[in-house]
């Protein structure tokens, strides 16, 4: 932390923004340090032993990446409603097409997840879904991609499932591009999501989504139309989209088409950055207008 704060005393910022909750003290700590404002990103949703302690003196937003965010962080604290702020993730747009046509019969279906391998990101009914799914369709394949406390327990479920042929785990990756252009149909079976930025990078590359209900999730899936929603924590009902997607390849495509068009009009890397720039000036403006009222008012 003093190396931290020796550097930004010598290049001061005008703005502290803290890209991730589990990073606030650290972010509240160099803003009073420094006695800078800053602002707060919120991805996820408060746990019933989290607390979010906000310091009124220097924070100045807090930015949510869901209207389903937003409200439950607005339920669970105190928080006056003008201080939160909904700028939906960005990923990049135009990703170019790779590889056959999703759910081309001349290759194997692939059926895969990624992200970090966490209890709440469902992947237990993932793999139960799986062998469900192989039962019927032997000639389908599962990706899992990511990195995380729940890897070894995940592979050993997988493998007491006898799905060890089936299920490829791809882990330790930083970048889930190649994951993603391998796969056909793209799931989140999470059991709460904000959003769901890598099911926007799938949906990006046209691929069609299974996602729970959960979150803000249906802030970008519309049942039958640019994806499929399933109840949270529920294999059998994955399964059944999986299969009915896989049973149809022109619903499929299209679904992926109609998806990577909400994704290119309203979730694109560009217009997150300009909204964020824009409250940057804001925050930026207020404070350069406080300061000089103070002046002028000692004067």
């Amino acid at each position: 932390r003093q190396l931290l704060v020796r550097y930004r005393c010598e290049h001061p910022p005008d703005l502290i923004h803290t890209q991730w909750r589990d990073m606030l003290s650290l972010g509240r700590w160099l803003a009073k340090r420094l006695r800078r404002p800053y602002v707060v990103t919120i991805h996820d949703y408060l746990g019933p032993q989290d607390s979010f302690k906000f310091d009124f003196r220097w924070g100045r937003k807090i930015i949510a990446v869901s209207e389903s965010v937003k409200q439950e962080l607005l339920e669970q604290t105190n928080l006056p409603r003008e201080l939160v702020v909904v700028i939906h993730s960005g990923v990049p747009v135009g990703l170019a097409e790779r590889g056959p046509p999703v759910l081309d019969e001349d290759h194997v279906a692939v059926v895969g997840t990624a992200g970090p391998l966490e209890a709440a990101k469902g992947l237990d009914y993932f793999l139960h879904a799986a062998r469900i799914v192989a039962a019927t369709r032997p000639d389908v394949q599962f990706l899992i991609a990511g990195a995380g406390p729940e890897e070894s327990r995940l592979r050993r479920m997988a493998g007491e499932l006898k799905l060890t042929g089936q299920v490829t785990f791809v882990p330790n990756v930083y970048d889930f591009s190649y994951s993603l252009e391998a796969m056909d149909i793209f799931c989140l079976p999470a059991l709460k999501q904000g959003l769901g930025t890598i099911m926007l990078e799938a949906m990006a590359r046209g691929k069609p989504v299974i996602a729970t209900r959960a979150g803000g999730v249906d802030s970008v899936v519309a049942e039958g139309k640019t994806g499929l929603l399933v109840r949270p924590s529920d294999s059998q009902d994955l399964a059944c989209r999986i299969l009915a997607l896989r049973s149809d390849p022109l619903k499929a495509r299209m679904m992926g088409l109609c998806g990577r068009d909400i994704v290119n009009e309203h979730f694109r890397i560009d217009t997150m950055v300009a909204l964020t720039a824009q409250l940057y000036r804001e925050v930026v403006a207020e404070e350069s207008a406080e300061i000089n009222k103070a002046a002028e008012t000692g004067a």
